[in-house]
C-alpha cells in the first residue's frame, strides 16, 4: 500500500490500509496524517472520521492530565454521565478510580 499510495497519492483504500499499519505498528502521527488526507479527499469515509475524533480525545485526555498532574490527579478522577431524559451530563469526583473499576 505504501508504493500504491506513491504512485496514486488519491487511492484512498491504499490510504487507508497504510493508516491501520500505521497504527498497528504505533506510528499514531503517521496514521493521523493518512487518516486527515482521507477526509480531505473523502467526508464520508467513517473509519477515518472515527479515527481522526478519538485522536481528539486522546489529545484532550493528554493536556487533561498535563493540568491535572501537579494537584496529584487525573482525569480518571472524574465520571461523566448523562441524564438520559434530558440529556445533559453531569460530571463527578471520585477520590480514587481504579477501586470503582
Amino acid at each position: 500500500c505504501f508504493l500504491a499510495v506513491e504512485l496514486d497519492p488519491n487511492y484512498i483504500r491504499a490510504l487507508l490500509r497504510r493508516a491501520e499499519l500505521y497504527e498497528k505498528t504505533e506510528k499514531l502521527d503517521e496514521a493521523l496524517e493518512d487518516y486527515k488526507a482521507i477526509l480531505e479527499k473523502d467526508p464520508s469515509v467513517h473509519q477515518a472520521r472515527e479515527a481522526c475524533m478519538v485522536s481528539l480525545f486522546g489529545k484532550l485526555k493528554e493536556l487533561g492530565n498535563l493540568v491535572l498532574r501537579p494537584f496529584g490527579l487525573s482525569t480518571e478522577n472524574f465520571q461523566i454521565k448523562q441524564d438520559s431524559s434530558s440529556g445533559s451530563y453531569s460530571i463527578n469526583f471520585v477520590q480514587n478510580p481504579n477501586n470503582n473499576r
